[in-house]
């Protein structure tokens, strides 16, 4: 039988990770969020806020160009009372592309943005004594809807074994605008909903995550699919082991 999921006990206990992991990785850091106005970074914000004071949080907003929606970032660090910082990408990623000897592939123009918005999130932190948010969740993880070294990075993951249900209701639980909680969430490049280049629900692979159950078999097969061929983001980076002894601190002289 499934447990109910508590969002407020959830919350708590996320709060205190949260200062748990600074309290050793940074006690004088701030957390360094890249802000999208989607619910999972407006999630992992508010989170920080609560763990570590709003004087300790800062919103990075990373428009490409004109980003239509930015209104609802804008409503996430006033709703907060963050420090907001806004880096426009749109020169750094055309200067990749221009640079680069031939025409990129579509998933790298893709993928792109999220690694260059990255690298600008850790610009801002290593300038400010930071440690940059991960926001992805368990739902997009699971089947890989991240990408690697660009969403998927980041020092700590406060979301990252949450499927989007659970997340939301943290959301509600923080008291976050309704607005943020329930933004459709868009890939920004096609056009399409990002439950709409999956080929299912977050509703129905939520389910899927946590009770075994999708009735409809072709959707089963495809998360179980998508979940096989993107393993790979979230294990280490396979490294060559040549069997050589290696000295502790202790041991060395």
């Amino acid at each position: 039988m499934t447990a109910v999921f508590d969002a407020g006990r959830t919350k708590d206990d996320c709060v205190r990770w949260i200062r748990e992991f600074f309290a050793e990785n940074g006690p004088d850091c701030s957390a360094v969020v890249g802000v999208s106005g989607g619910k999972d970074s407006s999630v992992v914000a508010a989170l920080c806020v609560q763990a570590l004071g709003r004087e300790r949080v800062i919103g990075v907003l990373m428009p490409c160009g004109v980003q239509p929606d930015i209104d609802c970032a804008e409503l996430l660090v006033r709703h907060l009372g963050v420090e907001r910082v806004e880096v426009n990408i749109l020169e750094a990623v055309e200067g990749i592309r221009n640079a680069v000897p031939f025409e990129l592939s579509r998933q790298s123009s893709v993928n792109l943005p999220a690694r260059i918005r990255m690298a600008a999130l850790y610009a801002v932190s290593q300038s400010r004594n930071g440690r940059v948010a991960n926001t992805c969740n368990l739902s997009e993880d699971w089947v890989g809807y991240a990408t690697r070294y660009g969403d998927g990075a980041g020092d700590f993951s406060p979301l990252s074994r949450l499927t989007v249900q659970e997340v939301k209701a943290i959301g509600r639980a923080l008291g976050l605008p309704e607005a943020l909680i329930e933004k459709t969430p868009i890939d920004g490049l096609s056009g399409k909903t990002d439950e709409e280049n999956l080929g299912f629900t977050y509703a129905e692979l939520d389910r899927y995550i946590r009770t075994g159950a999708l009735e409809d078999p072709e959707k089963r097969e495809r998360i179980d699919r998508l979940h096989r061929q993107n393993l790979f983001k979230l294990l280490p980076m396979p490294a060559f082991d040549p069997g050589l002894e290696t000295c502790g601190p202790e041991e060395s002289h």
